[in-house]
This record gives C-alpha cells, structure tokens and sequence, in this order.
C-alpha cells in the first residue's frame, strides 16, 4: 500500500513552518501515544506514522529531498534496483553518495562514519519539570580493544587496496554520468589489512552494550531530541562513529495534564465548600501544595489560575501556570439529618436565586414545549 504524503500525515500545508509542524506533531503524537491507546494497534501504527513524517520535515534537507522526490529519496530507489526502476536507479545511487552520511543511509560498512543511533526514552512529567540524569545501555558497535579499532594483528601493516589502488573511490560510467562511490574492498580507507585482528575479524570494531550517562534539561517537551555526538556505532577500521540520538517521551501524569508550558489539574471540591466559599490545599509539580480561596457560590468546572505554579520553561528561569478546575462533588451516603436538613433547604424555596441556571433551564423548556403545541 502506498505511504501517506507526510504533510497530509501532520495535517499541514506543504508551505508550513517549522512553528506549525511542531505544533501539528506535538498534537497527533499526543492524541496516538501508545500509552494512552493501550494495545490498540492502530494508535501504534498511527503514532510510527507521525513520527517517519516529522523526523524527514522538521529537517531541511530531508524536507528539500522530499519535496523534490517525494518517498523515493529515501527507499533507495522506488521501483527496485533489480526491478524496472531503470532510470530512477542511478538517481538513488547519486542521492546516496551526495546525502547518505548527514541522512544515516550510510554505515560504517560503506565507509564513512559509523551509523547513527536512536534510542526511545521515557521520563515521567517531574523528570521534565526538574531536569534529571538518567542511565541508559545501549546495544551497539564499539571500537575493538585487542586491535584498538584499527581491525589489524599486532605487527601486521596495510597495503594499498587493489581494487582502488589506495584511492578509496571507484568510479563507473552511468549514461552521460561519471559516478565515484567508496570502493566497497577497503570501505573507503584505501588500505586493506593482510592479517585481520582475530577479535572482531578485521572489522575494528565489537558487538557490545554501552553504559551512558544522559542529562535531560528542565523543560523539555514529549518528542525532544537530544544528541550525543560521537556515541553512535564506531566505524569501520578506526572510522569516526556515529552519533546517538535521544527521544523522550513523556508518560501520562495521574493528576496532571500538560499544554506547553501550562499545566491542568482536575480538583474535586465538596458541595459546601462550593456553595459557602472556603479554601482548599491543590497540588503542584515541585512536590508542594497552594492554597486556594474558593467563592460562595463556584461552580463545577469553574477554573482558577495559578501564575507561575505550571511547567518548566527550557532554557529559562520563568514558569508557565496552573489551571486549577473545580469539580463539584455531589454528596453521598448521607444520614438520616442530612437529608432532612436538604429537604428543609429545599422547602425554604428561593430556587430562582439559589439555582438560577437549573430554573432558567427548565423554564426555557416549558416555553419551548407550549410554543410547539400552539
């Protein structure tokens, strides 16, 4: 089946800025996260959607391939390279060598750098309030210790590639096209070794899992990602590794919700308190509690704003606000007293006053109902 256009993915213009498709990606990622569809696996699906589409527009080169070439810049050649794709194969051979490297189509076995490393984080909403250290293992290619990444024995030395003649570049005729790409015997070193290293085969480099330290900054957003450059797979015989990139995601809070630097918090309040007036204790995300003064009379989904009580500002020493909304709580399992007491309270009359909005409301439902019987 044919992939979605990426701006109709993000449900953006193809003109939109990188503003709007942050906003756009920040709102269907949050709408399809997994873990507010739990085992749905159309929000799964959905939510690997979203991000394929943002990671290829947020960047400009990416974005600028895909404008030019829609999918096909980055499938290595649309219909096939054995297959009748012909004229387009040569497009993807050029592409590659042009942009593979700051694309990470290219690994260390091609040559260049090692590749690139993505790395899924999920950090609870204090983590991002406060800034945190986190300890992440990651599976990866790393430099061999017994031949110190050069992938030779001990006193064996490298001579000159036959296939390139120590250039490191092949070149072939394609049409009116002269193509040089890295010479697939040496991987582009020019240099082959005669006697590999016995641990990693001449590869310079092991399979194994790396410890990191990683520092997430106040503030950060569910979708961040942050680099860590040169933490990547080591390349090929001594070649630069590549670089690892973090992308956190926050996990649902139980009492809060988050809108950019703003925060939500449902609170339950009880029916006299509502009524008379009085104060109640709220949480908030630095662990400690605001006091609240509630008016006679509040009523249910009624919001109080905190200033300065919400999220993190990343970078910035400010803070955005709290929403407090009031949640009027009906009584329950009431004694014998306390429901006379409200049968006396509702004998007292005054209903146009204590509850104008229920009166009204009825009230506009008899005239509507005698207007359609006249």
């Amino acid at each position: 089946m044919a992939k979605q256009d990426y701006y109709e993915t993000l449900g953006v213009a193809r003109d939109a800025d990188q503003d709007d498709l942050k906003k756009a990606y920040r709102k269907l990622a949050m709408r399809w996260h997994p873990d507010r569809n739990p085992g749905s696996e159309e929000a799964e699906h959905k939510f690997k959607e979203i991000n394929e589409a943002y990671d290829v527009l947020k960047d400009d080169q990416k974005r600028g391939a895909y404008d030019r070439y829609g999918h096909a810049a980055f499938e290595g050649g649309g219909g096939g390279r054995g297959g009748g794709g012909g004229g387009f194969e040569g497009f993807a051979d050029i592409f590659e060598e042009m942009f593979g490297d700051v694309m990470g189509r290219r690994g260390g076995g091609n040559g260049g750098r090692g590749s690139d490393l993505r790395y899924n984080l999920e950090i609870s909403l204090e983590d991002a309030f406060r800034g945190s250290e986190k300890t992440i293992r990651v599976p990866t290619h790393a430099a061999c210790e017994a031949c110190n990444g050069s992938g030779a024995e001990a006193g064996s030395r490298p001579v000159n590639c036959p296939t390139c003649q120590g250039h490191g570049k092949v070149r072939a005729q394609q049409g009116f096209f002269t193509i040089e790409r890295t010479c697939p015997n040496c991987s582009g070193s020019g240099r082959i070794i005669e006697k590999p290293c016995k641990s990693c085969g001449g590869a310079g480099r092991v399979r194994k899992e790396k410890t990191l330290a990683v520092s997430i900054p106040a503030g950060v957003e569910d979708g961040t990602r942050i680099r860590l450059t040169g933490e990547g797979e080591a390349g090929l015989r001594g070649s630069p590794p590549g670089d690892l990139y973090i992308f956190l995601a926050i996990s649902q809070h139980r009492f809060f919700q988050r809108d950019g630097a703003n925060i939500h918090c449902r609170v339950p309040i009880p029916m006299t308190t509502a009524a008379l007036g009085g104060q109640i204790e709220v949480p908030t995300l630095d662990g400690t509690f605001a006091k609240v003064s509630v008016p006679g009379g509040t009523q249910s989904g009624h919001q109080f704003r905190l200033r300065g009580k919400g999220m993190t500002v990343l970078r910035s020493t400010s803070r955005g606000d709290l929403y407090i909304q009031a949640i009027v709580e009906t009584p329950m399992n009431l004694t014998k007293r306390q429901q006379e007491l409200l049968r006396e309270f509702e004998g007292a009359g005054g209903k146009e006053k204590t509850s104008p909005e229920s009166t009204g409301f009825f009230q506009k439902v008899k005239e509507f109902w005698s207007d359609l019987r006249e």
